[in-house]
């Protein structure tokens, strides 16, 4: 296949989807649990129903949004770390990013911080994700070995889970242990334009850690000593890969939750498509995971339960028969 054939490729599938969330973000828009098909809502709105107004631009569209953001961050920082880690069973979740944020919104609910300041629980779960992080820096400054680092990953992700639980088990009272335990499932539910101006500045600085490291992971795939003779600095692209990730899944954690699995599955569906070279599957991956957590929360809301399913339970339920898949996949074709 020619390179020209290549980009080609890579910018019809990348145009798809960028059409693929446009439709998804109208349809976020104008379907909910009202009894009115799209082309009603619309009308009514056009209309200037101030009650329709209210439901799609305050309840809507920050669900919408912030629906996007997190899947993008998911999507692009599994990819990252796929390619850093030379793992494709890696994901987010893997460093103990997502279980440190937990751990902290879980403590700002305990202590009942987040009846004190709407910022309290976002604020601790970012101040989670960015205690994980350092710790997992200094060990990485010690040993910059893949394993290591993975082994590393498990082992905060092992403590702030047996921490959470242990707030859990210890809740003051069944309304703060409901709170937390909600909170932990992952959701859009509720969330507001202030949640999106919180997390994106914190994205933002992780989307550009992250894209820029795609020349540096491409040249990782050929070895470290190779990657290091090409004047790849190993232990900065760890440190922009692990910082990356720890302020997008660290935003995105604080302000919805734990969603699992968006991570793992974005770049695998566009790997048969796009090959495996890191730089090229980063950005299509943030679409992808955006998408993919977009069609998620969509369909948690339009199918009928008596109660609205958590999202992260359903990306749980979608993501786990994948990642067998996947590890026994990894397991026939390794040499």
């Amino acid at each position: 296949m020619t390179a020209s054939t290549d980009s080609q490729r890579y910018r019809q599938i990348s145009l798809g989807l960028v059409v693929l969330l446009v439709g998804l973000t109208v349809a976020g828009l104008l379907l909910g649990s009202l009894p009115l098909n799209p082309w009603q809502t619309l009308l009514h709105l056009l209309d200037g129903d101030p009650r329709l107004a209210v439901i799609v631009l305050e309840i809507r569209l920050p669900r919408v949004l912030l629906g996007l953001l997190v899947g993008a961050s998911l999507g692009l920082s599994g990819a990252a770390l796929q390619g850093l880690l030379r793992n494709p069973l890696a994901e987010p979740g893997i460093l103990g990013v997502s279980a440190s944020a937990g751990l902290g919104a879980v403590l700002a609910l305990y202590f009942g911080l987040a009846r004190v300041t709407v910022w309290a629980l976002p604020g601790c779960a970012l101040l989670g994700a960015l205690l994980a992080t350092l710790i997992l820096a200094l060990l990485a400054a010690r040993d910059s070995n893949p394993l290591s680092l993975i082994l590393a990953g498990v082992a905060v992700s092992s403590l702030a889970i047996a921490l959470t639980s242990l707030a859990l088990n210890l809740a003051p009272n069944p309304l703060a242990l409901s709170e937390m335990v909600l909170w932990l499932l992952g959701s859009l539910r509720d969330r507001g334009l202030s949640d999106v101006a919180l997390a994106i500045p914190f994205m933002a600085v992780g989307w550009a850690l992250l894209l820029s490291a795609g020349r540096e992971l491409d040249a990782l795939t050929l070895g470290e000593d190779a990657a290091r003779s090409l004047g790849v600095g190993i232990g900065w692209l760890h440190a922009r890969v692990i910082g990356g990730t720890a302020l997008t899944v660290g935003a995105a954690t604080a302000v919805t939750g734990t969603v699992g699995f968006v991570g793992l599955i974005a770049p695998h569906l566009l790997r048969p498509w796009l090959g495996y070279q890191p730089s090229r599957i980063l950005l299509p991956a943030a679409l992808t995971g955006a998408a993919l957590l977009a069609a998620a929360d969509l369909a948690v809301r339009l199918i009928p339960t008596r109660q609205e399913l958590m999202l992260g339970v359903v990306t749980a339920l979608l993501g786990v028969p994948f990642f067998v898949h996947l590890l026994l996949y990894t397991r026939r074709t390794a040499p």
